[in-house]
This record gives C-alpha cells, sequence and structure tokens, in this order.
C-alpha cells in the first residue's frame, strides 16, 4: 500500500490532503504539533523544524510503514508584525518551520522515496509573488519554497517535486462575504478540498511527467489587473 507522510496535517489544507489521500487508498501518516489527523492517519507529535525530531520520525516510519511513496510538506505559520517590532527569534521561528523543515524532510526522506519512486509536494503560497504589508517573514518562506521545490527536483530526479502555491483558501474564520466570494474569477473563495485534489493529482500516477512545477490555485487573482 502507498504511503504519504503530510505535515501539518492534523487541521486546514494539511487535513483536507490527508482525507483526500485516505480515500484513495492511501497509507497516512500525520505529523503535527498538536492537533490528530482525520481518522484512519497514524499522528506523530512532531516539531518538523527540528532535525532530530524529523529523524525520529523518518526512522518511525521506516520501521512501522517500511515505505514512503509520498511526502506533503504542508507544516506552516505566518507572524504578522511591523518589520521593526519583529525580532530574529520569531523571523527564524517563521522560516524553521515553513522553509527549513523541507530542506530537512527532503534529505530524511530520500532513501524511501528513491526506493519507492516516490514524489514530494511542498505547500507554498500566492505570497511568494505578491504580499501585504508586515508579512516579511512569511512571504521569505513561501518564496523560498517556490525555489527550493525546483532545486530539488533537479537534485532527487527522478523523484518528482512539486509545488502547490494556494491563494485564499478558507480553513477558519467567519464565512467570507458574498464581496469575497465574488472578487474571484472562480466566484468563490476556496476550500481545502480544491488543494487536497491537486495535492492527489501530484502525487498520483498521471502527473508522472510533472516535476519542478509551481501550480497556482487561487481562483484567478494573481492575474487580476487591479487599479485603486
Amino acid at each position: 500500500m502507498k504511503t504519504a507522510l503530510v505535515t501539518g496535517g492534523g487541521r486546514g489544507i494539511g487535513r483536507a490532503v490527508a482525507a483526500r489521500l485516505l480515500a484513495d487508498g492511501w497509507r497516512v501518516v500525520v505529523a503535527d504539533r498538536d492537533a490528530d489527523g482525520p481518522p484512519g492517519a497514524r499522528t506523530v507529535r512532531c516539531d518538523v523544524s527540528d532535525e532530530a525530531a524529523v529523524q525520529g520520525l523518518v526512522a518511525g516510519i521506516e520501521a512501522r510503514e517500511a515505505r514512503l511513496d509520498g511526502l506533503v510538506c504542508n507544516a506552516g505559520f505566518g507572524i504578522t508584525k511591523p518589520l521593526a517590532q519583529l525580532s530574529l527569534a520569531e523571523w527564524n521561528s517563521v522560516l524553521g518551520t515553513n522553509l527549513t523543515s523541507i530542506f530537512l524532510l527532503a534529505r530524511a526522506t530520500e532513501k524511501l522515496l528513491r526506493a519507492a519512486n516516490g514524489s514530494i509536494l511542498t505547500i507554498a503560497s500566492t505570497r511568494a509573488h505578491q504580499s501585504e504589508p508586515n508579512s516579511e517573514a512569511y512571504a521569505a518562506s513561501k518564496g523560498g519554497i517556490v525555489a527550493l521545490t525546483h532545486a530539488l527536483a533537479a537534485s532527487l530526479a527522478p523523484v518528482r517535486v512539486n509545488c502547490i502555491s494556494p491563494g485564499w483558501i478558507r480553513t477558519k474564520g467567519p464565512a467570507p462575504s458574498a464581496e469575497d466570494h465574488a472578487q474571484h474569477w472562480a466566484g468563490r473563495v476556496g476550500q481545502p478540498e480544491d488543494i487536497a485534489a491537486a495535492a492527489a493529482f501530484l502525487l498520483g500516477p498521471d502527473s508522472g511527467f510533472v516535476t519542478g512545477t509551481e501550480l497556482v490555485i487561487d481562483g484567478g487573482m494573481t492575474r487580476k489587473m487591479i487599479y485603486i
């Protein structure tokens, strides 16, 4: 049975990806600091920015599942505050979880992924291409993910490495307004399942000729011409 590791799989996009893979017949291991994965997944408490924790996570998969076909690097968070107030520790914490973790995970899983002819999927953001004020750490991490994705695709070939950059995906908070939906060319704000469907494709056999690619899923927002 194919096995996937989904980081940050306890909530939001990661949970939807894990649930979709389970529905598609995958065995799924979820790594999350403080939330359980969907029913049917094996959850491991793990800080993926910590090298020793990542090594232990992958060793556990090698011992228990004995294979790894898909790595989904979804764990991430942001800190929004004025640049002058952003501490170096806060900067490093965002970069560590969002970006450095992908390096640690790719390095630790390379042997298993090569053995299974597997693939890696990273989750970046349209914030890699456009910004709001006070988002330096998050934007830098997501831009780094896009670049790291194609670098890994070159280094790990024929292991495939691809990236999804979501736009506005509603994972929590109040329901979007009619205006929020209408501003998207697709006519609505995105749902985690939109990303999960694309993830299933990029991890599956139908995408065998796709690698080093960033797939933007944002309802058309980054292509809109907006003047104020």
